[in-house]
């Protein structure tokens, strides 16, 4: 009887010192070194590019049908492993085809620069604003979705702050200034703010958007959960309101689970989910992705 006691002891044991390892492990990137894989890239450079792929899209398509793919907290490329998000510019980015953009700002006596949290990502809103309208001037039959938030501080009240930013560093006319739906044809140049802060709109609401953004991974033992409610909002999509724009995040981060390692391991089984559709005549709305490959990018816009 005391083997058996001993026995069942050391398998608990064992079992929670899986656990720790896992937990543990999650703090660190999945690898030294870098990565680039068809669903994972944290190289500084995409494997290819494809900056003009909205030109094929039909005029008369309402934006909320076409399936495109974005990026979770787009420029945190600095602050460590709890930090980092993404490893491309803003530029590579928007070449790599990805058209919608999560822009965090704090605001402080006026000036909005960009933040993950408490880390401070070394670049401004007008940043990001010039990126855009270089990126449009260059690719006038595309358009870019910004969803737009404060981070890191409690103002409540960047509004007039954005205004200036965009009159500064970009155009007026260039913005979306509506909450209806545009056709393809009525985006196509232009920068669709998804408001997610308070005051008269600049364009559409972000809360407006059907949104499965269940971010919060304790651990890697958490990863099937999450995988959970990404598979499950891609199979609402096609079915779902189709005047409605759908987002699905893909992301993910906790205290003990960085946004590297889940993205490591939930972007192939995106991967994996999304090469089981190829062929099939769906649309999935916005695919938000930390860490995207080329590869899965171009697999998203294959589905127009």
């Amino acid at each position: 009887m005391t083997g058996v006691k001993v026995k069942a002891c050391s398998a608990e044991m064992f079992q929670t010192l899986v656990q720790l390892f896992l937990i543990v492990g999650t703090l660190v990137h999945p690898t030294d070194g870098a990565i680039q894989r068809p669903d994972y890239d944290d190289t500084p450079h995409p494997e290819f590019l494809n900056p003009s792929w909205m030109s094929g899209i039909p005029d008369s398509l309402p934006l909320s049908e076409v399936t495109m793919p974005g990026t979770h907290n787009t420029m945190a490329l600095f602050g460590g492993a709890l930090a980092e998000c993404q490893s491309w510019n803003l530029t590579s980015q928007l070449r790599a085809g990805v058209r919608f953009l999560d822009i965090r700002l704090r605001h402080v006596k006026g000036n909005l620069t960009l933040h993950h949290g408490v880390s401070y990502q070394r670049a401004h809103f007008g940043h990001v604003l010039q990126g855009v309208v270089d990126f449009l001037d260059e690719y006038l039959n595309e358009t870019v979705l910004m969803r737009v938030r404060e981070e890191f501080s409690e103002t409540y009240d960047i509004y007039g702050a954005v205004v200036r930013y965009v009159h500064r560093y970009a155009r007026w006319d260039m913005l979306w200034h509506s909450r209806l739906m545009p056709t393809m044809g009525q985006a196509r140049g232009k920068l669709i703010v998804l408001q997610d802060f308070r005051g008269p709109d600049l364009g559409m609401r972000y809360g407006s958007l059907d949104i499965a953004d269940d971010w919060k991974v304790p651990t890697l033992l958490h990863v099937p959960e999450k995988w959970q409610s990404v598979h499950k909002h891609l199979e609402l999509a096609p079915v779902g309101n189709k005047a409605q724009l759908f987002l699905t995040f893909a992301s993910g981060a906790g205290v003990f689970a960085c946004p590297g390692a889940i993205a490591h391991r939930i972007n192939a089984k995106l991967y994996d989910y999304l090469t089981g559709k190829t062929g099939k005549d769906q649309r999935f709305g916005v695919i938000v992705m930390d860490y995207p490959a080329a590869p899965v990018i171009q697999m998203i816009i294959d589905f127009n």
